[in-house]
């Protein structure tokens, strides 16, 4: 019996203490989860355009990878302010972010495009987007934003576009001298190539481009590609769709941030806004082969005569960049740019150009297997 009763006693024993332990448990003011960070955001596109797609996506790739404990609300363009101001409304803390490009702050500082839309230097974008982040790119830009233009942001390059269309014409352009006198809407340094090939540039937003060739207040219009293209309804208005050209052929998008307010985020947060984009420079670049390739061929349907650019307008727009890289380098830091761009170009491409095979001998082979 003593036994038994010391079995029991031990039993009552072990029972008190796992209540009181579970009751301290239970009294222990619980501690609270941290309130996850709302930032709000504007996007450069319009809400169907395959690019805002791309802005809202990076917003959910951030929201994954953090668990929820940043979100940012990203509106498409204009619903805060005109996307030409959307890097002052950053700087401001109007806005916390931006998606756009950096060639939209074209008209403050010539050497933005150079981080937006490069020079055809013989590179691609992911030899642009190379230079800036293993060639003293990501420095420069640094210098220009945070220190000439005095902006108080922190900026993100992403996203490596494929080579741009010379653009949508109501007529083929054969020669560049069919270039000259052509209302063409573009803008920018890109804008300043083909102005200086004789063509009549007006710098309309890219959503107003096919109502105006509607109306006959343009002739053209440049192009990104075929999705947005198919959105804004260009195929229904010009019926020429010129592929391939030296004016464009490196592009990226820019994320720009509040410094302050980046700068207040944990360092785990920053890094995630940072690879969050890496993650989608690859994963958005996937879906636009696989969205591109499928808007193309609906646009082949709607009777769109598809011409490639001839190689004397290929000779033309090398011969404009020329010149316009002459005159803007004037200004220093435009040159500064412009030379560690060139070197970056001579000594990586010699190895690319020897070793990738070129669009021809890739149609070469396309030919072979597919007519």
């Amino acid at each position: 019996m003593s036994g038994a009763r010391t079995r029991a006693t031990g039993t009552r024993r072990r029972f008190l203490l796992a209540s009181g332990t579970l009751g301290a448990t239970l009294a222990a003011p619980r501690p609270v989860a941290a309130q996850a960070i709302h930032w709000r955001m504007q996007s450069a596109w319009s809400p169907r355009d395959i690019f805002h797609e791309f802005a809202a996506d990076y917003t959910r790739k951030v929201e994954a990878l953090s668990g929820g404990r940043l979100k940012l609300d990203m509106h498409a363009a204009g619903s805060i302010v005109p996307p030409f101001q959307m890097a002052e409304a950053v700087h401001a803390g109007i806005l916390d972010g931006a998606h756009g490009t950096a060639a939209l702050r074209y008209s403050r500082h010539r050497a933005n495009s150079l981080f937006g839309t490069p020079p055809s230097f013989g590179w691609d974008s992911h030899g642009f987007l190379a230079w800036f982040y293993y060639g003293g790119g990501e420095a420069l830009y640094r210098e220009l934003i945070n220190g000439i233009l005095r902006l108080d942001v922190v900026g993100i390059l992403y996203f490596p576009m494929p080579t741009q269309p010379l653009g949508w014409f109501r007529r083929e352009i054969r020669n560049p001298a069919e270039l000259r006198g052509v209302r063409y809407r573009s803008h920018g340094l890109v804008g300043e190539v083909f102005r200086e090939m004789g063509v009549a540039l007006t710098p309309l937003p890219g959503s107003d481009a096919a109502a105006a060739i509607d109306r006959g207040v343009l002739d053209a219009a440049d192009s990104n590609n075929p999705s947005s293209d198919l959105q804004q309804g260009l195929p229904d208005v010009a019926k020429v769709y010129m592929l391939g050209g030296h004016h464009q052929q490196a592009e990226a998008f820019e994320l720009l941030f509040n410094k302050a307010k980046f700068d207040a985020l944990p360092g785990d947060l920053k890094a995630i806004l940072r690879q969050a984009a890496f993650a989608a420079s690859s994963d958005q670049l996937w879906y636009g082969y696989a969205r591109y390739a499928k808007d193309f061929e609906e646009i082949a349907r709607r009777g769109v005569a598809v011409v490639r650019t001839p190689a004397g307008v290929l000779e033309a727009q090398l011969a404009a960049w020329d010149r316009v890289l002459a005159e803007l380098s004037k200004e220093p830091f435009f040159a500064k740019v412009i030379a560690s761009q060139k070197a970056w170009v001579k000594r990586t491409a010699a190895y690319l150009h020897v070793n990738n095979l070129d669009s021809a001998a890739l149609a070469q082979a396309y030919r072979h297997f597919f007519g």
